[in-house]
C-alpha cells in the first residue's frame, strides 16, 4: 500500500506532467474525461481523478501506463519519481561484475518495476545505515 509521501509525490509529478502537456488539463473532471478517451478499461470518475490530483490515491499499473503514454513521460518516473544514482555512477565506487553479481542483477531485472524499486530502496537504506 502506498505511503502518504508516495501518493503526494505521484500527485506532484502528475500535476507537472499535466502542466507540461501540449494540451493542458484543468481539473479532475477534465482529467477523467480525457483519460477515459484513452483507456480501454472501465471508465474512471471525476472523484477518482480528484484523488490522483490531491495525492489521496495512485492509479493501478494499467492506468499509470495509459497516463504515462498520454502525457509522454516515463511510467517509472510518474509512479516513483526519478531513479536514484546507481553505485559507480558518481565515480566513488567501481563495479567489478563477478558471476554472482551478474546472477543477482539478472534476478533483480526479472522483477516487476515496483519490486525493483523496493529492492533499490532497501539497498539505499542499508547503505545509509550507521
Amino acid at each position: 500500500m502506498p505511503t502518504i509521501e508516495e501518493k503526494a509525490g505521484f500527485s506532484s509529478r502528475l500535476k507537472l506532467a499535466l502542466r507540461r502537456s501540449s494540451d493542458p488539463v484543468n481539473g479532475a473532471t477534465e482529467l477523467a474525461l480525457r483519460f477515459n478517451l484513452r483507456y480501454n478499461g472501465e471508465a474512471i470518475t471525476a472523484q477518482t481523478a480528484h484523488k490522483w490530483i490531491t495525492g489521496r490515491a495512485i492509479p493501478t499499473n494499467d492506468k499509470l501506463k495509459t497516463i504515462a503514454k498520454w502525457l509522454n513521460v516515463d511510467e517509472h518516473w510518474l509512479h516513483y519519481g526519478p531513479a536514484s544514482k546507481m553505485v559507480g555512477e558518481s565515480g566513488s565506487q567501481e563495479i567489478n561484475p563477478t558471476p554472482e553479481l551478474m546472477v543477482l542483477a539478472a534476478k533483480i531485472q526479472a522483477l516487476q518495476p515496483h519490486q525493483r524499486y523496493l529492492i533499490e530502496e532497501l539497498v539505499d537504506q542499508l547503505q545509509n545505515a550507521p
